[in-house]
């Protein structure tokens, strides 16, 4: 299992990371491409095609993972259930899309909807080829896929809104990216659906799919009603400079985060019976995590504006402080991804339902407040802050309950390496006001912040650096042995 970890770990981590890159790029160009008015309209489509699709993906897919024993008859049947709701959530999208265009007065948003709505269905079908892989561990085949969908839908971004598309340019980046990843999916992944069907067997998977959709629906409303409120009582510039704002750090973040969900949620679902192991394993991904996050998102804060200037152009400045406030909320996230999936393993699908919707409550009156009371974007941005710090501390008790994991312990996992961190990024920052010229500013303080935590990290023999310097080795060696 541990070998299992490692490799999962290695190729989901290579997999997030190249993805990343690419989209990096990608977004850097179509941001100097593209208007910051065409990226609302896109954003406020987007808000219900993210509701949508978590009624397409979310549950079944993470059913069919956690039941131990779960044959072709529940892939299959999970199939054709997503795929039939999936294009009934299409038609309520293609109705919905006047109405919605019109309350935010923006017509072109009505079209784009209808359009980008196809990928629900696509989605629908790529859940389930998803848990399939999951649930086998074989995580070498979303390398593949994800890469194979990013380039493609990287070039025909691009090549669109070099030749003035427009917002339509990023709507074709979005649905092509669908497309290959479940294409290649298709043709690399064993499994096809066969012609069976078992109603029984979707009612066993929706008693706890239900809670993990209820959850996820909960979630993705949350997230989305901020842009909401934005997109309706700002403008789509605000909008956009706030998407921006979290984009980048969400780039960053979604790397750790999305390796933690799809490895640890499989891993410990094979061990669930033995509550020490569940245990190590959250605090191995919670460390890990920690360790690899926090010097990018804080060494990220400290080059912000040198950042935008160079790569976005100044047109984008704006976007600057919400960017570092959303570095500070994606830091957190490292240790409620891994006690969630850990949760979700265990089986604990009604527990993940109360925690949630007592977060959202309190993250509901912060939002509030922030709107009501403040009147302001940068008001909004500094209560999902609040509200995350928040959601970090609830879980405190809950994971103390569940696989005995103590305050003591928890507090320990991530404030050594956020204290290092933060060194690491004020001394980054300073190195910026000494250098005048911004591409020479820029490489030396990445270079310069990157040698100070490895520095650190081989002076202290931090245990998840020697976690992550063994795994290599073992490949080296592997590798070795094979030639």
């Amino acid at each position: 299992m541990r070998e299992k970890i490692a490799s999962g770990l290695l190729w989901t981590y290579a997999e997030r990371f190249l993805a990343q890159a690419i989209s990096l790029i990608v977004t850097v160009i179509l941001a100097r491409l593209i208007k910051p008015e065409e990226y609302g309209v896109i954003s406020i489509a987007l808000i219900f095609i993210a509701l949508a699709d978590t009624f397409a993906i979310n549950g079944m897919g993470n059913a069919l993972i956690q039941k131990r024993n779960a044959d072709y008859i529940d892939f299959s049947s999970v199939f054709y259930f997503n795929l039939i709701f999936s294009v009934g959530l299409y038609v309520i999208i293609f109705f919905c899309a006047d109405p919605l265009a019109a309350f935010y007065e923006i017509e072109k948003v009505a079209v784009v909807m209808k359009v980008l709505a196809i990928k629900i269905p696509i989605a629908a079908i790529n859940s389930v080829q998803q848990a399939y892989v999951s649930k086998r561990m074989e995580f070498r085949k979303f390398f593949f896929a994800t890469i194979g969908g990013t380039a493609v839908s990287a070039v025909i971004g691009i090549t669109m809104a070099y030749y003035k598309f427009g917002v339509w340019a990023l709507v074709a980046q979005y649905l092509t990216n669908s497309v290959i990843d479940t294409i290649v999916l298709w043709f690399t992944v064993r499994w096809r659906p066969q012609k069976v069907w078992s109603w029984e067997r979707v009612k066993g998977l929706l008693s706890y799919g239900w809670k993990i959709l209820a959850t996820s629906l909960l979630i993705s409303i949350y997230g989305n009603i901020q842009d909401l409120i934005i997109g309706k009582k700002f403008s789509p510039s605000d909008l956009a400079y706030s998407n921006k704002g979290r984009q980048f750090p969400s780039l960053i973040a979604s790397n750790i985060n999305t390796s933690i969900s799809k490895v640890l949620f499989p891993a410990v679902s094979e061990v669930q019976c033995n509550i020490l192991r569940v245990k190590s394993m959250t605090r191995s991904a919670i460390k890990v995590g920690n360790y690899i996050l926090s010097p990018l998102l804080m060494g990220f804060m400290a080059i912000t504006d040198t950042f935008i200037e160079i790569i976005l152009t100044d047109k984008w400045l704006p976007a600057a402080p919400y960017m570092r406030i959303m570095c500070l909320v994606f830091l957190l996230q490292p240790m409620q991804t891994a006690s969630i999936q850990a949760m979700k393993a265990l089986g604990k699908s009604g527990v993940y339902l109360k925690l949630e919707i007592a977060k959202k409550i309190g993250g509901t009156f912060i939002l509030l407040y922030s709107v009501f009371g403040c009147n302001s974007v940068i008001a909004i941005i500094i209560g999902s802050l609040l509200a995350e710090l928040l959601s970090t501390i609830m879980n405190f008790p809950v994971n103390k309950k569940m696989i005995n994991y103590s305050y003591r312990e928890q507090v320990y996992d991530f404030v050594p390496v956020f204290a290092v961190s933060g060194v690491m990024s004020v001394l980054v920052y300073l190195t910026g006001k000494i250098i005048s010229n911004l591409i020479l500013k820029l490489l030396c303080q990445i270079t310069f912040g990157g040698i100070i935590y490895l520095l650190f990290s081989i002076w202290s023999k931090n245990a998840e650096f020697m976690y992550i310097k063994d795994i290599f080795k073992n490949i080296v060696k592997k590798r070795g042995v094979r030639e």
